[in-house]
């Protein structure tokens, strides 16, 4: 049984410079008694509450899980791009959809919460190939999240990252717990669809079984 609750943080933080996971994202799963926060493309979310699991379905998107095991902070983007055309970080529409922005913003949210940068456990997932292409978008971002670590000094705590299918992502920012899930071929199409629905909503709007990994 879902219930649908408000989510006690904005959905935006006001300055254009990125889009927090929305209140209706947000639900209560009776059957792990946890609630939820479903972070979509283009979109983050940062949490101190231990009750909360982010989650999220990655096709060629790649999130970064990031958390401060000390302070109990931890947080999800969700980019579907490495960079912006401009390659700058503050001057595009919704730039949070960018992973240049997206992991800068994350990492700068943690940090504003007291997170230590010299603490910060990172796990990175996705950049799935789920559509025959040639611009092999899910490879280029996970090979740009890899290389933002390494120019940031950052240590990659784990990884699970390109293949061809669509994983399902479930975080827990309190343990650092993932639970990863492939999602079949049947799956694949509707996922590549809706990533690309996000995609043009986000330009034209402004502002195989449970495998638990990484513990």
């Amino acid at each position: 049984m879902i219930n649908a609750a408000p989510l006690r943080r904005p959905q935006s933080n006001g300055d254009g410079d990125g889009i927090r996971a929305g209140g209706n994202h947000r639900f209560y799963d009776a059957s792990s008694g946890a609630w939820m926060v479903k972070v979509l493309p283009g979109e983050y979310h940062v949490t101190s509450m231990p009750e909360e699991v982010l989650v999220t379905i990655l096709g060629s998107c790649v999130s970064a899980c990031i958390r401060d095991p000390v302070r109990g902070i931890g947080g999800m983007n969700h980019f579907m791009l490495p960079q912006g055309a401009t390659g700058s970080w503050g001057d595009e529409q919704n730039s949070t959809r960018f992973g240049n922005f997206a992991m800068e913003k994350l990492i700068n949210e943690l940090l504003k919460m007291g997170c230590s940068r010299s603490s910060l456990e990172i796990k990175v997932f996705g950049g799935g190939n789920v559509i025959e292409s040639s611009s092999q978008v899910g490879t280029k971002n996970a090979e740009f999240v890899l290389r933002y670590l390494k120019a940031e000094g950052l240590n990659c705590a784990a990884q699970d990252l390109e293949g061809r299918f669509p994983r399902r992502i479930q975080y827990h920012p309190l343990t650092g717990r993932v639970v990863r899930k492939l999602l079949g071929t049947g799956e694949t199409s509707g996922v590549a669809r809706e990533e690309t629905e996000y995609a043009k909503r986000l330009v034209t709007h402004k502002t195989s079984g449970d495998i638990e990994l990484f513990e």
